[in-house]
């Protein structure tokens, strides 16, 4: 239960302020903000409210570590632009798989504490899960744009405590208004694959909805998340969009667009390609084999883009360390991107930015019918375990959600 302080003048309400002394005996915080801060709103949890239901994991493992608990320490508000969100809907994302198991641990743990005060595993118990569809229940002091009962969704930065849980704090500038045009659930598919899709086709590459017209369109990965959100962002924007996936897919991805499809399955695709005319932009959500051959698909010395999602980063922190980490990922991404800058094309990385402006502006595709989410299979908060699970058979059509809210 959350209860809203009223911070005011002594002198205004000091009759009101002896009714409620009953309740702000309870809350120090509260006694020092009404000497410091009158005639503002203050929000802040009860004291009572102090743990809540989640799934965490205490150590790096497989499937196993995942644990639920009602013992979870509830979340408070550190800094003024913060918000809490009660957490209706959640999905999990390739990203959940590669943390629970350990993957990017030593950079994120730096992200966490820059001055490497705490001790080696403080991070745990750590909730996993980056998107989040709810309502708003706590505003910071310098937060304006929302307030208490707002439905909100956003996609948690992944060094930060996740969204499988009861209640999340979020920076308010990673949220958006949900869009009215969807359940929470149908929203809560949308946050992070979204704003990858956004980092990667517009901040990095360069598209907008005014330069996309009849641009040719490679989309490696396409009946995953990213790939469904690409399909549709770049239609929107009136690019013709080729899509590579497996035949099983194909009716999928051709709803939501895609003007030729290629079947991975069925022989060559590099030689399935190269018969079609060349591209303008590539987005590789696949890497591996796929990057020796398919920047030459571009149209040379025209502005053509090539952007990875699948990058060395973080396994590079995780094998050399912070500065020899940083050191081999700098001077890889200098050498390709030079190596194909000589044949005529733009080579670049690309990686989730969590943005609320960015939001903002998917709300409103969302919102005009151009955008839909695509989800595979909805599971209760009790089945978090079985929704990695299926994440982990990889082959998804779209996204998986969690259905936090009705546990």
């Amino acid at each position: 239960m959350l209860l809203k302080v009223h911070i005011i003048s002594r002198k205004v309400c000091s009759s009101l302020l002896r009714c409620q002394s009953s309740v702000i005996n309870c809350l120090d915080t509260g006694k020092s903000l009404s000497r410091q801060l009158p005639c503002r709103n203050f929000h802040i949890s009860c004291q009572r409210c102090i743990s809540m239901p989640s799934w965490v994991i205490d150590r790096y493992g497989k499937n196993d570590v995942l644990r639920f608990t009602q013992d979870m320490m509830f979340p408070v508000i550190h800094l003024p632009n913060e918000v809490i969100i009660k957490v209706h809907a959640a999905s999990l994302n390739p990203i959940d798989l590669n943390m629970r198991s350990g993957y990017g641990a030593a950079a994120l743990s730096l992200k966490r504490d820059p001055m490497q005060i705490k001790s080696k595993g403080s991070e745990f118990p750590l909730t996993l899960g980056r998107d989040v569809s709810g309502v708003v229940m706590e505003c910071g002091l310098s937060v304006s744009y929302f307030k208490p009962g707002d439905e909100v969704w956003a996609a948690v930065a992944p060094w930060k405590q996740g969204t499988l849980s009861e209640f999340v704090v979020v920076s308010g500038n990673e949220i958006s208004r949900k869009p009215r045009c969807l359940s929470h659930l149908q929203a809560a598919s949308l946050p992070y694959v979204g704003l990858t899709t956004w980092s990667a086709m517009s901040q990095v590459g360069g598209l907008k909805e005014d330069n996309c017209s009849n641009k040719r369109i490679l989309i490696f990965g396409a009946s995953g998340g990213v790939g469904t959100f690409a399909i549709q962002l770049m239609k929107a924007w009136g690019a013709h969009v080729t899509a590579v996936c497996s035949q099983d897919a194909s009716d999928l991805v051709k709803r939501l667009g895609a003007d030729d499809v290629i079947d991975y399955k069925s022989g060559s695709v590099e030689e399935q390609l190269k018969m079609l005319p060349l591209f303008d932009f590539i987005l590789d959500n696949v890497g591996g084999s796929t990057e020796k051959w398919a920047p030459d698909l571009l149209r040379k010395w025209s502005g053509a883009t090539y952007v990875s999602l699948v990058t060395p980063f973080l396994v590079n922190v995780d094998r050399l360390g912070v500065a020899d980490g940083m050191l081999q990922t700098g001077v890889t991404i200098g050498a390709k991107a030079l190596k194909h800058l000589c044949k005529g094309i733009h080579y670049r990385w690309a990686f989730f930015t969590p943005s609320g402006p960015f939001l903002d502006e998917i709300t409103a595709l969302v919102d005009a019918g151009k955008i839909h989410p695509v989800i595979d299979q909805v599971f209760s908060f009790s089945d978090v375990p079985k929704a990695f699970q299926k994440m982990e058979e990889g082959h998804a059509r779209g996204k998986t959600v969690i259905d936090v809210i009705n546990k």
